[in-house]
């Protein structure tokens, strides 16, 4: 992924308001992110931690923001995954978290959302490189897939997740 500017952030996100995307709070590490290995950029938000954010790129390079909400405990207790949905890692425990984005639009002002299980700390890039590890790994199995198609994978994935957001 190419480095991104506060900016162009802020000005990417396609569900939520502008004066949302102003208040959010970017990564604490923003200055020190491995672009390089970043297929997105992930992050729980420091200042509101029921707040997720994600930033990808599309085909031409622009940046696509959606905002997501950590739902309460209590919601999700009886439905859990420990297998993520964008680079399919197995976690254990709270490895995962089901996030819910609300619908690009008029969709979206009408309480509309979608959801999806992805790593809780929004690495999924990292994990697919081997450059972070599961704390306590469930169902592991051996891929043989090489580095490229687990990338190209996981950008399916996520380009999915993002059409249903603005579709």
């Amino acid at each position: 992924m190419d480095p991104l500017t506060e900016k162009q952030i802020r000005s990417s996100f396609v569900n939520c308001t502008k004066g949302e995307a102003a208040r959010l709070k970017l990564p604490l590490d923003f200055s020190e992110l491995p672009w390089e290995d970043l297929d997105f950029l992930g992050w729980v938000d420091p200042g509101a931690p029921l707040r997720a954010h994600l930033v990808r790129q599309d085909a031409d390079g622009s940046p696509v923001g959606i905002t997501l909400r950590v739902p309460g405990t209590s919601r999700t207790s009886a439905l859990k995954s420990s297998t993520c949905q964008i680079c399919l890692t197995g976690h254990a425990a709270s490895g995962v978290s089901l996030l819910v984005a609300p619908l690009a639009g008029a969709r979206g002002r009408e309480g509309n959302t979608v959801g999806i299980y992805v790593c809780a700390d929004l690495a999924c890039s990292l994990y697919i490189r081997g450059k972070r590890q599961p704390k306590l790994r469930v169902g592991h199995y051996e891929e043989t897939l090489m580095l490229a198609e687990k990338i190209g994978r996981a950008r399916t994935n996520l380009d999915a997740f993002t059409a249903k957001i603005t579709g």
